[in-house]
């Protein structure tokens, strides 16, 4: 049986000014993260393969099954991409063509980075709100001490505990919004690099 002090439930809601907006910050990463995990699934593959299947009609001079092509693949960045510069008229200047393929691909790799700032931003208040709430919690206990008249660490300890709980709870949520959050800016650079080769192909072929 647990000790009444190092009850999950009443530590939480003598917590309250912390541990409710870090267990609201926590289900709001985790959102975050399976959004951004279901949306870049299979993307890199699914850029192989968009722009292999773009190679032969290109070379052939099939401008239009080409574009139909990346019509039927628009629900993904490097369809969308294509699509952008192959709608074009002026690919036969290679200025133009790669201005409209920088512009494409900005603009995809902002959509890739979607909601990411939240993770960002939770990785960097979590641990101060658990703080507070920590300093909060120490506060209190000491109050209590000075109104029971009565000295000694004991009298404080349950209280610092509960206390501390919220720095741990704060540091958790950070762990796991930082790591997700570096996981992510690492395989969008992969992506965006992935797509800059696969576009400078397409443009070779596109501007002959």
């Amino acid at each position: 049986m647990q000790p009444h002090g190092l009850d999950l439930i009443s530590i939480i809601n003598q917590g309250a000014i912390a541990t409710y907006p870090l267990i609201l910050l926590s289900i709001i990463s985790v959102t975050v993260v399976f959004e951004r995990l279901w949306s870049l699934r299979n993307l890199s593959a699914m850029t192989l393969r968009i722009a292999d299947s773009l190679q032969e009609p290109l070379k052939k001079g099939q401008r239009d099954l080409a574009v139909a092509i990346c019509k039927q693949n628009s629900n993904s960045p490097a369809g969308r991409i294509f699509l952008n510069i192959l709608s074009h008229e002026n690919l036969a200047r290679g200025e133009i063509a790669n201005g409209i393929a920088t512009e494409a691909m900005f603009e995809e790799s902002q959509k890739l980075r979607k909601h990411l700032w939240i993770l960002g931003t939770v990785a960097s208040s979590a641990p101060f709100i658990g703080l507070l709430g920590t300093v909060i919690g120490i506060i209190r206990s000491f109050e209590s001490m000075a109104v029971a008249g009565t000295g000694g660490f004991a009298v404080v300890a349950a209280g610092i505990s509960e206390a501390l709980v919220a720095t741990a709870l704060g540091l958790a949520v950070a762990i796991i919004a930082v790591v997700f959050y570096n996981y992510f800016q690492t395989r969008i650079g992969s992506l965006n690099a992935l797509l800059r080769i696969q576009v400078g192909k397409v443009l070779q072929n596109a501007v002959l």
